[in-house]
């Protein structure tokens, strides 16, 4: 499995240690930036890994921020692109479940290193139900 990961400056230590937590895992994990705490700009690092996921050359993709917001609504400007803001484990699963999301997206100043991985792994673990759930989710791009 192959997954994206990027964020910005606020999700720098999260995004290092969730590299080395997935990919002991034995995922592939591609980082998407940015490379340092320098402070930067997310649609930079959110805009290419939404793109990479959208083409299809990553199965997920993991954005990291402060709050999440940024990142998600940058990564949602993207047709197929689903991502989902995660604060607990459940809105992790349910956003698979129910959206076939695609990119979660990690508030790193509101959970632990822990949630963190918790939350990735839950991402990456569930399935898309499909069913009635896909009628809606074909709903979704404009």
């Amino acid at each position: 499995m192959k997954i994206a990961i990027g964020g910005d400056h606020a999700g720098f230590d999260y995004k290092k240690e969730l590299i080395v937590y997935l990919t002991g895992k034995g995922y592939e994990v591609k980082d998407f930036g940015p490379y340092s705490t320098e402070s930067c700009d997310y649609p930079d690092f959110a805009h290419p890994l939404a793109i990479a996921v959208e083409k299809g050359e990553y199965n997920f993709g993991i954005l990291i921020c402060g709050s999440a917001n940024g990142v998600a609504i940058t990564a949602n400007k993207h047709q197929g692109v689903r991502a989902a803001i995660a604060w607990k484990k459940e809105l992790a699963e349910l956003a698979r479940q129910h959206n076939n999301a695609n990119v979660l997206c990690l508030p790193a100043r509101f959970i632990s290193l822990d949630e963190a991985k918790q939350f990735a792994d839950a991402f990456i673990e569930t399935a898309f139900e499909g069913g009635r759930h896909e009628k809606r989710v074909n709903k979704i791009a404009c």
